[in-house]
Parts: C-alpha cells; sequence; structure tokens
C-alpha cells in the first residue's frame, strides 16, 4: 500500500490522494528534482474487475505512455514520465488545479449554454487530435472533464483509451466506459471508434445542459444498458443551435454523426453566434476524422445471456472522488512527428503582438500546428489577429482556442472570448489541423499578428 509521504522512484514525493476510481489512484506529489507539483497516477484495479487486471498494470502504464506520447494539446493533461516502482507502475503528469465537470455539476445541477457551449468546443479541439492520431478516448464523461482557472477546460484520462493498431486494454469481455455516456453501439457490444466519442461528449454536454444524461439514471447497470442499446435519447428541453448540435451529435446511427473536427467547428459557431453549418454529407462506412485501415473486430463475450452478460461486464470509468480535486489523465508530451521539428517562422514585433509558427505533427496527407502569440506591448492588449497564407493544396480541418476564415488562400485567426486578453509579455496558443493534397507538411509559412 502506497502512503502519503512516500517518495517513488526517488524523485516524486506522494503528499495526498486527490482521486480514486476502478484505473487506479491519483496523489498530489512534488517532484523533488524539478521542484513543481505534479499529478501521480498509481495504476491499479478494483478487485471487482479480476485479478487477471492487475497483472496488466504495467503493459498498461507503458500503453498509456505511448499514446498520450503522440497528442500535445492545450485542452489535454500532459503526461511527464512513466515510471516502475513497488506498489506498481506510475504514471507522473500535470497537476492541473481544477474540479471535475462532475463536481460542478453536483453543486450547480444545471450549466448555462453558453457555459456548456464554451466548455465543448475546449474538449472536441482536443479529442479531434486524439483522432487525427488515431486515439479514441472511450470515456468521455463529466468525471474526465477538468474545469481550471480561467475558463480552461480540458479532457482527461485516456486509461482505457485505443489506438490504431494497439490491441485492446481490457480484455475479458468487458465493455470499457462509464455507462450512462456509452453509444448506443457500444452499448450494444460493438467496438467503440470515433463516432463513440463523438456520441459520449454529446452525451456529457447535455447532462450539463439537462441535468441528466440523455438515457436518465439507474443504479441498475443491466437496466440502463438495455434502455441504451434499445431506446431513443430523450429530447432536449432547451431549444436553440446547441440543442441542434447536440441532436447531430446523439444521433443513434453512428454513420449520422459530425466528425470530431466538425463538432468542433459547431461549437464554435454556437459560441460565436454564427449560423450553425449543415451536416455534411458522409459515406456509409461512419465517422472518421482520418481514415485508418484496421480490422474490424467485436467483443467475444462468455455465456449465450446476451445483453445481460454484457451488463454485468461493463468497467465503470474512472471516478474522481467529489472530496478530492481531480487531476487526473493524461495528453501530450512529445508528438512524434515524420518531419523534424524545424524553425518556426516569427512575426515582427512592431504591429503590438507577435506569432509563432510551429509544426508539432505530421502524418501522411496532414499535420498539426501550434501558434504562440505574445503581447509585445509594455500594456495589455484586448484581442489580436494572426494571418498567413495557406500553401497550395491544404486545407484546415479543425481549430481550437480561437475562430478562424479563409479567404481564398489568406487564413485569419481571431481570438476566442477566453484568451483574447494578453498581459505585456503574456502569451497564449491556438492550434489547428490542416490536411494536403501532396501529402507535405513541410511548408512553414510566414505570419503576422496584429492587436484589436
Amino acid at each position: 500500500m502506497t502512503d502519503a509521504g512516500e517518495l517513488v522512484a526517488g524523485r516524486y514525493r506522494l503528499a495526498g490522494r486527490i482521486g480514486q476510481g476502478s484505473m487506479g489512484v491519483v496523489w498530489r506529489a512534488r517532484d523533488e528534482r524539478l521542484d513543481r507539483v505534479v499529478a501521480v497516477k498509481q495504476l491499479d484495479y478494483d478487485a471487482a474487475i479480476g485479478p487477471a487486471a492487475g497483472a496488466q498494470a504495467a503493459q498498461r502504464a507503458l500503453r498509456e505512455a505511448r499514446l498520450t506520447a503522440r497528442l500535445r494539446h492545450p485542452h489535454a493533461i500532459t503526461v511527464h514520465d512513466v515510471v516502475e516502482a513497488p506498489g506498481g507502475p506510475y504514471l507522473v503528469m500535470e497537476y492541473l488545479p481544477s474540479r471535475s465537470l462532475a463536481e460542478v455539476l453536483l453543486d450547480r445541477e444545471t450549466l448555462p449554454a453558453d457555459e456548456v457551449a464554451r466548455i465543448g468546443v475546449q474538449v472536441a479541439s482536443a479529442l479531434a487530435a486524439a483522432h487525427a492520431e488515431g486515439v479514441v478516448h472511450r470515456d468521455v464523461t463529466p468525471a474526465n472533464v477538468l474545469l481550471g482557472e480561467s475558463g480552461v477546460a480540458k479532457i482527461a484520462d485516456f486509461g482505457i483509451s485505443r489506438a490504431t493498431g494497439e490491441g485492446t486494454v481490457t480484455g475479458g469481455g468487458f465493455i470499457a466506459g462509464t455507462p450512462a455516456y456509452l453509444a448506443p453501439e457500444v452499448a450494444g457490444g460493438h467496438e467503440a471508434e470515433y463516432p463513440a466519442d463523438v456520441f459520449s461528449l454529446g452525451a456529457t454536454l447535455y447532462r450539463a445542459l439537462e441535468g441528466a444524461p440523455p438515457f436518465g439514471n439507474d443504479d441498475n447497470a443491466i437496466t440502463l444498458l438495455l434502455r441504451i442499446a434499445k431506446e431513443d435519447v430523450v429530447p432536449p428541453r432547451h431549444d436553440g443551435p446547441l440543442a441542434e448540435v447536440l441532436t447531430r451529435m446523439l444521433a443513434r446511427d453512428p454513420a449520422a454523426r459530425p466528425a470530431m473536427a466538425e463538432v468542433q467547428e459547431l461549437l464554435e459557431a454556437v459560441t460565436g453566434g454564427r449560423p450553425l453549418p449543415p451536416p455534411r454529407p458522409r459515406p456509409r462506412a461512419g465517422t472518421r476524422l482520418l481514415r485508418v485501415r484496421r480490422p474490424r473486430r467485436r467483443l467475444v463475450l462468455a455465456g449465450a445471456a446476451g445483453a445481460v452478460l454484457l451488463a454485468l461486464g461493463v468497467v465503470i470509468g474512472t471516478v474522481i472522488v467529489p472530496d478530492g480535486t481531480p487531476v487526473a489523465a493524461p495528453v501530450p508530451t512529445a508528438a512524434p512527428s515524420s518531419t523534424p521539428p524545424s524553425p518556426a517562422p516569427t512575426t515582427p514585433a512592431d504591429l503590438g503582438c507577435a506569432a509563432r509558427y510551429e509544426v508539432t505533427n505530421s502524418w501522411p496527407g496532414g499535420y498539426q500546428v501550434l501558434v504562440t502569440v505574445r503581447n509585445d506591448r509594455a500594456a495589455g492588449l484586448s484581442g489580436w489577429r494572426v494571418r498567413w497564407t495557406l500553401p497550395a493544396g491544404h486545407r484546415i480541418t479543425g481549430l481550437w482556442n480561437g475562430t478562424f476564415t479563409v479567404d481564398g488562400s489568406t487564413v485569419t485567426v481571431e481570438n476566442a472570448a477566453w484568451n483574447a486578453k494578453l498581459d505585456a509579455e503574456a502569451t497564449t496558443t491556438f492550434g489547428l489541423i490542416a490536411l494536403t493534397q501532396n501529402g507535405s507538411g513541410d511548408a512553414r509559412p510566414a505570419v503576422t499578428c496584429r492587436t484589436l
């Protein structure tokens, strides 16, 4: 048993528990080498899951590290390290002073539509980046949405996620995920894919807006799973553009749901007060941000009791205890790239602000960009605009932490409401996913930044 005060891997001093669930215990700790506060996740399993799960803890630790190393995003929790030590494998993560959306909803029951949309667009941007890397989260719930200071939202706990080309981490015929937020196809026994994350995010935002998940609450997991697998979503009582977005995300047919990058664009339209774009035509093959070849597999369930045994196999996703500050989960450090990082163009500092453009990841047919905006004035600024010329054959499919327009080949990005104000010398970032026709993400356009 690990206790407070224990030194893990000769470096991380545990201070106190801040969360616990079926995936393990989360501690607040101090990195004594770098003198910083971190979150340390001690990977373990509830005994109810079965003894075999404990033997897989080390494999899961390495797998989570590989998954999160692919992702680098301002709205996902960063993983710093993975270590083996007495007491089990540990993930060392960014510590975010925060409350989970689940905790906030215990106090407030519901949130205003504009606040729900603002949270949703941030989480959708991180999940869109994950999908671009071939990673399905599989447990998007209010407990895994962390709300920090200044309105920042981050998605946490990719602990039961699966990357394309990786084996399943659950095994044993279990459904991975929190029942009330599962997509119907997952509740019915199919494997979770990108559209399942879209549904789960929709269910999470529905809960924040409506006061209950789209299929209601039920302590009986069997009853709840059968309801999800067979019945339709209760339509939102609210009307307006956010309710329409949620209706699209909660479509029973996975192929009818928008891709996560499209969800981000829809929620940006809601937060920006713009008309919603119409649903995009999509192939019958399903919703994917990027097409990735992989075998389709169905979970193998023991016995012939169908949905009842299926429900009994449910693994409840990580639930952060209400009396602690959740920090859970992983995401970004260094994202592997087929193109080595190169010096990023920076704007002149005579326009009040400067912008640094950096390609952080690339793959055949696409790439990911992080742009850092810095206030070069001696006084604070209340808005900024960044422009560059989009290389021929490139198109932007999703952008987070701002709004963008494309006029011909000119891209214009303006601040979001929450990151418009910058003190002197302060910085903020926005990011984007772009696709290319020629498969190259090597172009490094010059960018200009102006204050508003």
